[in-house]
């Protein structure tokens, strides 16, 4: 009886896993209201969006229907194509959205800038018809193309939403899903390739400024710091933690100030995005750091006046450094929106350092502590004689207050 259970179990998982598979959403079994057929369609990988579309290689005109599902009053929808780059810049775009009215609006717009808001205007190329329906939450774009002026039927096509507040079109998110809508479709074979991944050159030289900030600032500089404040206790260590502590915060210091560079770089090139808090606390963090390895040459000798003072300016400019190099890392991560994987490496990290520098803390109060009451069990004896008082050799009675 029991074995007779299991299997109608299994047929049942079986079947509901074929039901649900068969019933998936995809463009290849959605029938559109007005029995319109396109021979072609893909299923876009982000932002639940659906291209279908007929192209006429002799005319070489294009009739799309660009489906987004999940959709609310408060979005518009895009798609577009960029005849001139792989970016958002030159993309020639079909918009939609509900205005106040509860109006479904559709009209073209050239991107000139990353500050648009989507104004109308005409593209580069003819598009004689352009409208929209919404339906179920679902908007659908449909137009007439006609890519006269291109040579090939390979196009970039980027698609995209964001918010509308009142009847003006907002900047969409510049984070996750939204940065990754961009690829190139064969409009004759329908192979479509996308940037998930950092594909383009622009994503990768994020992902190496990512990559050089985590490890300088975020990991080098917080060893640096833990190798000054525990190896120092070492009797064994000598004067090797200084060096060590010296060349980790100068390696972290120049492949830091190289990702903070590559940075501003980047930044320059995207006007109208800015990521405000990363970049201040980048712009400190990079003054702070600069700041030590100058003040490196101004450290006065060991027994200097002016040593102590200079040693809790450089503890806690060190210790600033520490706690902000972390916190923009994390923004950092926020910002690229990587797999969740390298978030977690990185919080591991973090977490081995700070359950290193937890145990040498107890470690070196323990021993700083030792090395008081051994100071102070030498100063006794000096006090009291080599064989002590009252005919006791060696350091005096304990009272039991000692205890």
């Amino acid at each position: 009886m029991s074995g007779l259970n299991t299997m109608l179990i299994s047929l049942t998982i079986l079947f509901s896993l074929i039901f649900s598979t068969s019933n998936a959403q995809t463009c290849t079994n959605y029938t559109f209201s007005s029995n319109k057929i396109y021979s072609s369609c893909n299923d876009l990988p982000v932002l639940n969006a659906y291209l279908h579309w007929n192209y006429n290689s002799t005319t070489k005109t294009m009739d799309i229907a660009f489906r987004h599902t999940n959709m609310t009053s408060s979005k518009w929808v895009a798609w577009g194509i960029n005849p001139t780059s792989k970016g958002m810049i030159g993309t020639q775009a079909l918009v939609a959205f509900q205005d106040s009215n509860g109006n479904l609006k559709a009209f073209t717009s050239s991107v000139t800038g990353y500050t648009t808001q989507l104004q109308q205007g005409n593209l580069t190329f003819g598009v004689p018809l352009i409208s929209a329906q919404l339906v179920n939450n679902e908007i659908t774009i449909f137009a007439t193309l006609e890519l006269l002026s291109s040579n090939t039927s390979t196009i970039t096509q980027l698609w995209q939403e964001g918010p509308v507040k009142g009847d003006s079109l907002m900047a969409h998110v510049t984070s996750g899903d939204n940065i990754k809508s961009v690829g190139t479709l064969d409009l004759l074979s329908g192979q479509a390739t996308t940037t998930l991944g950092g594909g383009n050159s622009r994503q990768k030289r994020m992902n190496v400024h990512g990559v050089l900030n985590a490890i300088s600032w975020g990991i080098l500089m917080p060893l640096g710091a833990l190798i000054a404040r525990y190896l120092k206790v070492v009797d064994s260590a000598g004067p090797a933690w200084f060096y060590l502590h010296m060349a980790c915060q100068h390696v972290a210091y120049v492949v830091g100030a190289t990702g903070w560079v590559l940075g501003l770089r980047l930044g320059s090139e995207s006007v109208g995005i800015q990521y405000s808090s990363h970049r201040y606390i980048g712009i400190v963090l990079f003054s702070l750091g600069t700041l030590q390895v100058f003040a490196l040459l101004l450290r006065p000798s060991p027994d200097h006046k002016y040593r102590f003072y200079w040693n809790i300016y450089h503890r806690m400019t060190g210790y600033t450094v520490i706690v902000l190099s972390v916190i923009n890392v994390f923004k950092g991560l926020d910002i690229l929106d990587p797999e969740k994987n390298w978030k977690m490496i990185y919080v591991i990290i973090i977490s081995v350092l700070g359950v290193i520098a937890i145990n040498l803390e107890v470690y070196k109060w323990i021993r700083v502590m030792k090395m008081k009451k051994n100071v102070k069990s030498e100063n006794m004896n000096q006090a009291y004689g080599v064989n002590g008082v009252n005919g006791y050799s060696g350091k005096p009675r304990q009272s039991s207050a000692d205890f």
